[in-house]
């Protein structure tokens, strides 16, 4: 029988205990994340269904002008909150959302009142988030999925599951790679424990390419890794295309917009695509809603609304058929108005499903021209890749298919870890055992692989901090239980 190198046996021995400490302490974590992700990308159809009083309309009959459904929603909240988007019906039968910001919304959260394009009656209110609009019952699985609703402190949580994931399936695949394929069919059917193991195993060897890719999406949103992939996308110039709503307009013209531009307010989506998932709906947030009766009540519209445009908003309907002439022809759009009058309109396409539609143009509502824009398919390569990454990741890039696929991958992972921690229960022994730790792996390693090992770790602590700290925090238990064990 061939017997390993002490070399290589060394090796092993250290990643098979690193892989350990990873789904021991860092099981639960990517279990929650799992949980919840999975729960996320499973209810945009259960969404449609609570929401439908609001996002619904029985109404027939052809829209009014963009304008007037923002004077009839002007109308319900009043003049104080600023409007900061306004997102057309997309299609028949569907309700318009006028979008407003005011102090005590959560970031990258506004307050949504929901018209009926044909009516102009207000359906209804709720507090969406994000780009990508979700309503109350996902954005609470979303702040669970993002941070557990305890804000900044519970992003670490999320951040150490992705930050540690794909260590942990790189390890896994070295270990099989070294010895798990000795436990094969004939072998393994012998013994439970290790059936459980080879099963454990496979669901790895499957998963392991998606795995890493919910790792890497999932870093781009963190607190302090993103921090990082930030500065690496600007030094490798992956930054996505971006317009600029600057007007060269002298500071003395008249003023042609929103007069409520001025009103502080936060914008909160990040224009990379990201959906923030910062905080969660505070009291006041709470009291808004409750307030405006939620999604259940309707508001009737004063019958001068029906002839008269908003002021606000009377340049909308020609800054719209300017955006379409100019090519922006998906179903979905947003349209923001400018903050001041030395900026211009921004039309956004907001659809990101396949194929991909989120071209982006500025008109100057002075003169209806297009003055700067983004169009997707002129996009670098990698920004397109990050774009459907991160499509892809929420489980809107291919519809129901990408649903089911990211659910799937999901509810195997969860499996994977409870197999994981059964394995380890079944074998746990009654005391610490001398020599099973991480600090006597690591002593039998070569200088070499010492050397390389502990490169690597500072070069990952840097790039990702969250693992650097837990890192620290593995060592520190495996010290103690080194001392127990002496």
């Amino acid at each position: 029988m061939k017997t390993l190198n002490p070399g290589r046996h060394a090796l092993i021995a250290f990643v098979t205990r690193m892989h350990f400490y990873i789904g021991l302490f860092v099981g639960p974590f990517i279990f929650i994340a799992a949980l919840t992700g999975t729960l996320y990308v499973l209810t945009p159809q259960l969404e449609q269904y609570v929401y439908a009083d609001v996002l619904q309309s029985d109404a027939e009959g052809p829209p009014q002008p963009l304008a007037r459904q923002v004077a009839a929603a002007r109308m319900s909240v009043g003049e104080g909150p600023r409007l900061f988007a306004i997102r057309p019906a997309p299609a028949p039968g569907a309700t318009t959302r006028v979008m407003f910001t005011q102090p005590g919304l959560g970031e990258s959260e506004t307050r949504a009142v929901f018209v009926d394009p044909a009516t102009l009656t207000v359906l209804g209110e709720e507090i969406v988030y994000g780009t990508s609009g979700i309503l109350p019952l996902r954005m609470t699985l979303d702040y669970l999925h993002r941070n557990l609703l305890f804000g900044n402190l519970g992003r670490n949580y999320s951040e150490l599951a992705a930050s540690w994931l794909w260590i942990a399936v790189l390890g896994g695949l070295f270990l099989w790679w070294q010895g798990g394929r000795r436990n094969q069919a004939g072998v393994a059917t012998r013994s439970p424990r290790l059936r459980r193991r080879r099963l454990h195993a496979l669901i790895g060897l499957w998963l392991a390419l998606g795995l890493v890719f919910f790792s890497a999406t999932g870093l781009t949103w963190s607190r302090w890794a993103g921090e990082r992939v930030d500065m690496l996308r600007n030094y490798m110039g992956w930054i996505t295309p971006a317009i600029t709503v600057a007007l060269d307009r002298p500071v003395d013209a008249p003023a042609l917009t929103d007069p409520h531009a001025g009103h502080e307010g936060h914008d909160g989506h990040d224009e990379q695509g990201h959906e923030g998932h910062e905080g969660h709906a505070s009291h006041d947030n709470a009291m808004i809603h409750a307030e405006h009766g939620g999604h259940s009540g309707h508001t009737s519209v004063p019958s001068h609304v029906l002839h008269a445009p908003a002021g606000e908003a009377a340049q909308l309907d020609a800054v719209l058929a300017a955006a379409r002439a100019a090519g922006i022809d998906a179903g979905m759009l947003e349209i923001r108005p400018p903050r001041n009058d030395r900026q211009a309109w921004r039309i956004s396409e907001i659809d990101r499903s396949w194929p991909t539609q989120v071209d982006t143009v500025a008109v100057d509502p002075a003169t209806m021209q297009v003055t700067s824009r983004a169009d997707f398919a002129e996009f670098p390569m990698v920004s397109k890749l990050i774009r459907w990454g991160i499509d892809a990741h929420m489980g809107v890039l291919f519809g129901v298919v990408n649903q089911v696929l990211m659910a799937s991958m999901g509810i195997a992972l969860m499996f994977m870890i409870v197999l994981g921690y059964r394995m380890w229960w079944s074998r746990r022994p009654a005391v610490p055992v001398p020599g099973q730790t991480l600090g006597h792996a690591w002593k039998a390693l070569s200088l070499p692989w010492k050397g390389g090992v502990l490169l690597l770790a500072i070069i990952l602590a840097w790039c990702l901090p969250v693992m650097g700290a837990s890192l620290a925090v593995f060592v520190l238990i495996d010290w103690l239980r080194g001392r127990l064990a002496g």
